[in-house]
């Protein structure tokens, strides 16, 4: 039984009401049998349009350099990004570390089961016009792959945000 659970990702689940009672169900995918591609500088674009949410698409993210197990891109600053301070917040921070980091995580080989964890620190204000976001896979062992981001302005090159993100994965080949 062990090894029937293993191959199913939880995808989400639903609430409903019948009769009166709501009902909770849960939704499977068979993630064994999933054709993986890793994604590549070639197809990056075309990856991130299938794989991403609507709102994440807005954040407008250019990748400049897709490799494997790094991933280099760029990030413009907008006003309803921004604090009334001007510095862009936080959760668009996190969510470009979250979007960027998940595209490195994606070019090898064995895919990764989304963000486990993620610990960011915010070095300073995040007031540039642009920002290059920089990730790396440091370490992947049979379980999970952990990744660093390093946000630097675009004009000065100062660190803005250092983060740690820890994937599960299923034996990634290194």
């Amino acid at each position: 039984m062990k090894s029937v659970v293993k191959n199913f990702q939880f995808m989400g689940l639903f609430l409903w009401k019948e009769k009166g009672v709501t009902l909770l169900k849960f939704f499977l995918e068979d993630w064994s049998t999933m054709k993986h591609e890793k994604i590549t500088a070639e197809n990056v674009t075309e990856k991130y349009e299938y794989i991403f949410a609507d709102w994440v698409k807005e954040l407008n993210i250019e990748f400049c350099e897709v490799r494997e197990r790094y991933v280099r891109a760029k990030f413009k600053n907008k006003a309803k990004f921004r604090f009334f301070s001007g510095a862009v917040c936080g959760q668009v921070l996190m969510a470009v570390v979250d979007t960027v980091m998940s595209v490195a995580m994606g070019t090898t080989e064995t895919p990764v089961r989304g963000t486990l964890s993620q610990n960011n620190n915010f070095v300073k204000p995040a007031t540039a016009d642009f920002f290059y976001v920089e990730c790396s896979l440091q370490k992947t062992g049979k379980s999970i792959a952990i990744g660093e981001t390093k946000i630097f302005s675009g004009e000065n090159k100062d660190l803005i945000c250092h983060s740690t993100s820890i994937y599960p994965v299923d034996n990634l080949k290194t």
